[in-house]
C-alpha cells in the first residue's frame, strides 16, 4: 500500500490530539452512537444518527420504522460498551470471547435454527451448522464444519500480532486484516458483518487508537473492496479502501469541529 495515505493519517491523528476534539463532554459517547447507525445503516437499518440517539438516551421510538431496526442498534450498542470494557480489561480475542459478542449483537434478533447439520441458536452466538449465502449472486461462504477450527486459528494469530504489531499503521492495519478474515470465515449465520466491524474496532480500542467508521453512503464500495480481496485473496483492496475510511472518519471529525469553532453567535429575540 502507498505510504502516502499512512502519512496523510498521522498529521491527521497528530491534528485530531492537538485540537482536544476527544476531550469535549460526550464526544466518545456521541461517536459512537454514529458508527453504530452506521453499522447498522450498511446491515439494512433505516434509523439516522439522531434517530439512535434518541433511543439510545431517551428511548424515544422512531415512527414509521421497523422494530427490527431498533432492536439491530439497541444490540450493537449494548455490544459496543461490552467490547469498550474488555478492552480496558485487556481481554484476549479467543472463540468464545467472539461468540460473546456476537451473542449481545443478535440478542433480540437471532433465534434458533434447525437444519440437516442440527440445530443452533443465533441469538448465543453459536456457530452456524449449515451453508450460507450472500451479497449479489449468492456468495457461498466456507463449509460450516471448518469454521470453528479456522475462528480459533484466526484468535490464535491475532493474539500473537497484537503484541507484536507496534506503529500506528500496524496496528490498524491488523484490526482491518482481523475484520477481512473474520467476515471471510463467516461463522453465524446472520450478523457477520456487524461483527467483524466490532471486532476491528476492538482492537483499535485495544491500542487507544481512534476507531474506524465504515460509512454507509461508501456501503457499494465496501462491498466491492471485501469481494475483491476475496476472490483474489489477497488483503490489499480491503485495506486500501480501509485506510480512505479512516482518512475520512478523521477528516470529518476536525471539520466538525473546526465549523463548530468558526461559527458566530448572534443573540435570537
Amino acid at each position: 500500500m502507498e505510504q502516502g495515505i499512512w502519512q496523510e493519517i498521522e498529521a491527521l491523528q497528530r491534528q485530531f490530539v492537538k485540537l482536544g476534539i476527544s476531550e469535549a463532554v460526550d464526544y466518545e459517547k456521541y461517536y459512537l452512537y454514529s458508527l453504530i447507525a452506521h453499522s447498522t445503516a450498511i446491515e439494512g437499518s433505516t434509523l439516522t444518527e439522531s434517530e439512535a440517539q434518541l433511543l439510545f438516551d431517551e428511548g424515544v421510538v422512531a415512527g414509521g420504522k421497523p422494530l427490527l431496526h431498533h432492536l439491530m442498534n439497541e444490540d450493537l450498542k449494548n455490544a459496543y460498551e461490552l467490547a469498550i470494557r474488555e478492552a480496558k480489561e485487556k481481554t484476549p480475542i479467543t472463540s468464545a470471547f467472539l461468540q460473546t459478542l456476537n451473542a449481545t449483537l443478535m440478542h433480540s434478533t437471532g433465534g434458533i435454527h434447525s437444519v440437516m447439520g442440527g440445530s443452533f441458536d443465533s441469538s448465543k452466538g453459536e456457530y452456524r451448522l449449515c451453508g450460507v449465502t450472500a451479497g449479489i449472486g449468492g456468495r457461498s461462504y466456507m463449509n460450516y464444519q471448518k469454521v470453528p477450527s479456522m475462528v480459533t486459528e484466526l484468535c490464535n494469530y491475532l493474539q500473537k500480532r497484537i503484541a507484536k504489531a507496534s506503529t500506528i499503521q500496524e496496528q490498524y492495519e491488523l484490526s482491518f486484516n482481523a475484520h477481512l478474515n473474520l467476515v471471510t470465515i463467516h461463522p453465524w449465520v446472520d450478523g457477520n458483518g456487524r461483527a467483524s466491524r466490532l471486532l476491528m474496532n476492538y482492537i483499535q480500542f485495544l491500542y487507544n487508537l481512534f476507531p474506524t467508521k465504515l460509512f454507509k453512503e461508501d456501503r457499494d464500495e465496501y462491498i466491492l473492496a471485501l469481494r475483491q480481496s476475496q476472490d483474489e485473496d489477497s488483503n490489499q483492496s480491503f485495506l486500501a479502501f480501509m485506510a480512505g475510511q479512516l482518512r475520512k472518519s478523521l477528516s470529518l471529525e476536525i471539520e466538525r469541529f473546526d465549523a463548530s469553532q468558526k461559527k458566530g453567535f448572534s443573540f435570537m429575540f
